[in-house]
């Protein structure tokens, strides 16, 4: 049996498809007799539209992840879906001319007309190389793509057996794009290590019937153009997760125009679902689909992974796709990479109340890019999120971040029902003294309703009457009821705060943003004083002396968030010269006074100050990740975390 693994656009070029790393592994352990390859249409993509248009990397980052809520990507490949060049496109004009610039509209038609001739000469290469089983995968806006391509297979040779996976395949959206595309034999749903392999082998013992017990798996018979199995009772156990197979992706990326565009990077796996999300299911994210359970691979077996694709492939910048880091790892996994020898570049998402010492782990290990989901500055906000931070608690991660050499990428968010104008003002207003921590990686963005999110979920929290995104109405031919189960983001009516807020807020992060690059502020701890120094546009001042016995033990309580009770309380009790007899009202005042220094951010009734260690903070900035952060090459387009790598994503 041969089997072919194929990536379309619109994934990402400088990491090889994790999902089909994994499929290969498990086809060629677990199905005997068969032998799997991939096609790399993605990079063949990428050599075959830059002979025909002006294309650039910045273009294929555009449609591969920045314009995801408006669904570009997908719309660019329906017109090879419906073999129209001009599918809907009056539709895409309407709509989108007023939140595109002029060149990105010009391009996107262009490409609407021209991929066709692509998807085309892509399923006859395909069916010349002879497949039993062409296995598709989806995640983001590789949908269309994937059906376009499994569509003109089918249609050159309605032998070959048609299967499509991913995070675009999860419960009921598989089951939709099973039941509305014929040209699709079976759909994978969830997790698929052990559905693919046993439907290859069903396939190969010649007994398709068998497909009716593999759950999850969308499949037809002689009676049902389409049956959906239920879904899995449960998640598969980390032992069941295999390591990818990479074979062929550094060797066609090595031949393509791409390679002069990106830094490959290793995609690496230690664990599936979300250990705080199954406490607390944060209210906008729609992440981990079917399963939120949290599983992790043994220490041993992550770090022999993480070890052996190094040594393979000669690549140290790795992408962690964890939703959340295995804190077991911090005393595990990390120390043994610190010890090997390998100086790994590496992007992890992570919780944002880890403290400083942790973070240095993180850094010392090589894992300079992080993601800690921080999404807002105001507890009462966060609360509505049901994050389990506070604002302080997220400002001292940026602050110990810039400290320990570490790259924060985060995403602003707003919109959230019950969120005031209150909530945001005193934030704003603090955002000046922040300016020398990193921005969030764009300006403040409404939040999308995501399937599988609480707010999709439970109405009862402000969210009703919801209807798929814009976009999918003139993407795909089908109505609106199919097109509910098949879209994973949906138009909501606005909630929280209004415009002239939102203004406000976008102002002043994009003063942030501007100012970054220049701005400082440091201190340092002499023991019987402590000298800042600063250099931010909205403050005069460029060093200032702590003297005060009192003003000392103040700032530095204030390495941690404290309330002025509790700074009160542990001021008075240690008694420092001049402190037992210092009232709340003298903290307060001192408290106010650094405020307006910038020295101090404030929240919900706790400060903490802003100000890092006094390191080579030009070296730090000199961070490895630090322009494809400044793309957005990094982040998830969803403005969460990043979400685990399916089977067939």
């Amino acid at each position: 049996m041969r089997v072919l693994l194929v990536n379309m656009p619109w994934s990402p070029i400088d990491l090889p498809s994790l999902a089909l790393g994994i499929l290969k592994r498990s086809v060629d352990e677990r199905v005997e007799g068969a032998t799997c390859e991939v096609l790399h249409a993605n990079l063949e993509f990428t050599d075959w539209i830059t002979g025909r248009t002006e294309f650039t990397a910045e273009d294929y980052d555009y449609y591969a992840l920045s314009s995801y809520f408006l669904g570009c990507g997908d719309w660019v490949f329906s017109s090879a879906l419906y073999d129209d060049p001009e599918w809907r496109e009056p539709e895409f004009v309407k709509v989108m001319t007023p939140k595109l610039r002029r060149s990105r509209m010009r391009m996107t038609r262009e490409l609407h007309r021209l991929v066709t001739e692509f998807v085309t000469e892509t399923a006859r290469r395909v069916v010349d190389l002879q497949p039993d089983v062409v296995g598709f995968t989806s995640t983001f806006q590789q949908n269309t793509a994937a059906l376009a391509a499994a569509r003109h297979i089918k249609r050159l040779a309605p032998g070959i057996v048609t299967v499509l996976g991913g995070a675009n395949c999860d419960a009921e959206q598989g089951a939709a794009v099973h039941r509305n595309f014929p040209f699709l034999d079976y759909v994978v749903r969830g997790e698929g290590e052990d559905a693919f392999p046993r439907l290859l082998t069903a396939l190969r013992d010649g007994a398709p019937a068998a497909a009716a017990s593999i759950p999850g798996l969308c499949h037809r018979t002689a009676d049902s153009a389409h049956t959906a199995n239920p879904m899995p009772s449960g998640p598969l156990p980390p032992a069941a997760i295999l390591p990818p197979d990479y074979s062929g992706y550094f060797e066609r990326l090595a031949a393509s125009v791409a390679r002069n565009w990106v830094e490959p990077k290793l995609v690496v796996e230690g664990a599936r679902g979300c250990w705080w999300g199954e406490k607390h299911h944060c209210t906008f994210c729609g992440l981990n689909g079917s399963f939120m359970e949290f599983r992790s691979k043994s220490p041993d077996t992550f770090y022999r992974e993480i070890m052996d694709l190094a040594e393979r492939h000669r690549v140290l910048d790795m992408y962690v796709v964890d939703n959340i880091l295995d804190m077991r790892y911090l005393s595990t996994v990390l120390p043994r990479i610190i010890d090997s020898g390998y100086d790994l570049r590496m992007h992890v998402e992570i919780k944002a109340n880890m403290r400083r010492p942790q973070l240095r782990v993180l850094a010392d290990a090589g894992l300079v890019y992080v993601q800690p989901g921080i999404e807002s500055l105001n507890s009462r906000v966060l609360d509505l999120m049901d994050k389990g931070v506070s604002g302080c608690q997220n400002v001292r991660m940026l602050r110990d971040a810039a400290e320990t050499g570490l790259s924060v990428s985060w995403n602003y968010l707003h919109g959230f029902p019950g969120e005031t104008a209150q909530d945001y003002e005193p934030v704003i207003q603090q955002l000046p003294a922040l300016e020398h921590l990193n921005p969030p990686v764009d300006l403040s963005a409404r939040i999308a309703i995501e399937r599988f999110s609480p707010y999709f979920k439970r109405p009862e929290l402000g969210f009703t009457g919801l209807r798929p995104e814009e976009h999918y109405l003139f993407t795909y031919d089908l109505p609106e009821a199919e097109l509910h189960d098949l879209a994973y983001v949906f138009q909501a009516p606005e909630r929280g705060i209004t415009e002239p807020t939102v203004k406000l807020l976008n102002d002043a992060i994009a003063a942030w943003k501007k100012h970054h690059a220049d701005a400082r502020l440091t201190h340092t701890d002499l023991g019987d004083r402590i000298v800042l120094v600063s250099r931010r546009p909205s403050f005069d001042w460029r060093t200032m002396e702590l003297t005060d016995p009192l003003a000392t033990a103040l700032f530095r309580l204030l390495d941690q968030p404290h309330t002025v009770m509790a700074l009160h309380r542990k001021l008075t009790s240690s008694a420092p010269s001049g402190s037992a007899r210092c009232t709340p009202q003298d903290v307060e005042a001192l408290l106010g006074e650094w405020i307006e220094h910038g020295m101090v951010f404030t929240d919900a009734g706790q400060y903490v100050h802003i100000a890092p260690a006094a390191v080579n903070q030009d070296l730090l900035r000199l961070d490895y990740m630090r322009h494809t952060h400044s793309r957005g090459e990094a982040t998830d387009p969803t403005g969460a975390d990043a979400g685990p790598a399916h089977a067939l994503t």
